[in-house]
């Protein structure tokens, strides 16, 4: 929007400007770090869901009167001298602010007294004061879109599905070799939230130290002394065949150690599929999560592979409240091309979930990552349907591309990244000594979501509807 200033001359008394602007989440959350005032009256409560209540600061109330003076009346180079103001009532997230400024008189030397006025919900004022402005100079035209962008690294989705666990019995989780604080210290977190009743496994003495490291106490916990990592995966997958654990927690040991026991043909947990792994990322500023498969399991799928990972990816998707996912299948180009092998398992895995091979789930591809994920690269590329441009989960060719992709989304877009193992009889919880507490307590949490739905074939928000109503 170009927006053009009005200069001393160009002013009369009485001329008035008026903006409208709804006070947001994001708006205090962006004040509170630019001016550090951080009285928990002013933030939103993610965790107690109270964000409408948060209470605006006055002074960013007062803020939004510069706005005014200094986009439209006087404008661009306008430059206060003063502002009195006087708060009359609150405002709150969610509620339309209207701003009004008027000139009230024109004194020498280029300055200009304005009424200066915030009105909130019904019109009453909530801020009333009188501005000296000194009036622009010189005559300037302004693109106010030019501003850079801000992405507040907010992890709602995550926050959504810890808070949706709350009332569901803990997950018994056999958590494999905690044996150092990080692994442990998730574990015992997740506890604490009610997300897991864990049974530790692994070396007891490594266990002990690694508590006395974190400043854990272990006195309300069961620890099975398997010093063997191998031995000790082992014996988490026995307690699930002995119906005393529902999920098995990676712990401080290889991936590959923790597979081989539950992969093994015999007393196993493998199920009708083949294993996969998805990441269910929570990306600042995208306003759903975003599932990729397979990332850490299977290193080149062929498309028998990829038929399971997209399925149990769908129905993870699903089993965290997104109603038909749009899934994406990924490669280098939108287009089949016979020479780049993905291109043509994408378009397969496609016919496949329009033949309800696949089911749950819409599925199209070979797409590219910016028409997969970008409304408008998908138009300027031609490429129509239901999911370019708004794909929700991610099906990507190998685990190389896949493992890049989600290590770029947490470590360069601010992503966290939650992680479970699918496939087998029961979840596999799999963290990494890189997560920090956001993702531990997210993957136990999509665990439980993912075994309640599984016991109760929909997704915990419908009871949660249903409990609403």
């Amino acid at each position: 929007m170009i927006r053009e200033n009005r200069l001393y001359g160009e002013l009369a008394i009485g001329d008035t400007a008026s903006v409208k602007r709804v006070c947001t989440a994001n708006d205090l959350y962006v004040f509170a770090h630019a001016s550090g005032n951080l009285n928990p009256l002013h933030l939103p409560d993610d965790d107690d869901n109270t964000q409408t209540e948060a209470v605006a600061p006055s002074m960013w109330v007062g803020a939004l009167i510069s706005s005014v003076l200094g986009n439209v009346l006087p404008g661009p180079g306008t430059l206060y001298r003063s502002q009195s103001l006087r708060f009359l009532d609150r405002a709150h997230v969610g509620d339309e602010l209207t701003i009004i400024v008027t000139v009230k008189d024109k004194l020498p030397g280029g300055l200009v007294t304005m009424d200066t006025t915030v009105k909130g919900r019904g019109g009453d004022s909530v801020a009333e004061g009188t501005a000296e402005v000194l009036a622009p100079e010189r005559k300037v035209r302004v693109d106010m879109d030019e501003l850079p962008e801000i992405v507040l690294q907010r992890h709602v989705h995550f926050d959504n599905y810890i808070r949706s666990c709350d009332g569901l019995e803990p997950l018994v989780a056999a958590v494999v070799a905690p044996e150092e604080k990080e692994s442990l210290g998730g574990a015992l977190l997740a506890a604490r939230h009610g997300l897991i009743r864990p049974i530790l496994v692994g070396s007891a003495p490594l266990i002990q130290q690694a508590a006395k490291d974190a400043g854990e106490d272990l006195e309300a916990y069961e620890i099975i002394d398997v010093p063997d990592h191998v031995a000790a995966a082992g014996r988490a997958v026995e307690l699930v065949h002995e119906g005393l654990a529902g999920a098995v927690m990676k712990g401080h040991l290889h991936t590959s150690d923790l597979l081989r026991q539950i992969l093994k043909s015999k007393g196993g947990l493998r199920g009708r599929r083949r294993m996969s792994h998805a990441f269910v990322m929570d990306v600042p500023g995208l306003e759903h999560p975003l599932i990729i498969s397979d990332a850490a399991i299977n290193i080149t799928p062929d498309l028998v592979t990829k038929v399971d990972i997209t399925q149990s990816a769908i129905d993870v998707a699903i089993a965290l409240g997104i109603d038909k996912p749009k899934v994406g299948v990924l490669s280098a180009v939108e287009t089949v091309n016979p020479e780049i092998a993905s291109t043509l398992d994408a378009a397969a895995l496609s016919k496949m979930s329009d033949r309800g091979q696949i089911k749950g789930g819409v599925v199209d591809g070979p797409l590219a990552m910016d028409n997969a994920m970008d409304a408008e690269a998908a138009t300027t590329k031609g490429v129509t349907g239901l999911v370019a441009g708004h794909a929700e989960v991610l099906i990507v060719p190998n685990l190389e591309s896949g493992n890049m992709l989600a290590k770029q989304l947490a470590f360069v877009s601010g992503a966290e990244a939650a992680g479970i193992a699918l496939g087998a009889s029961v979840p596999i919880i799999l963290t990494s000594r890189a997560d920090g507490e956001k993702a531990r307590l997210a993957s136990c949490a999509i665990a439980v979501l993912y075994r309640y739905w599984q016991e109760n074939g929909q997704p915990i928000g419908i009871r949660l509807a249903e409990a609403a109503e």
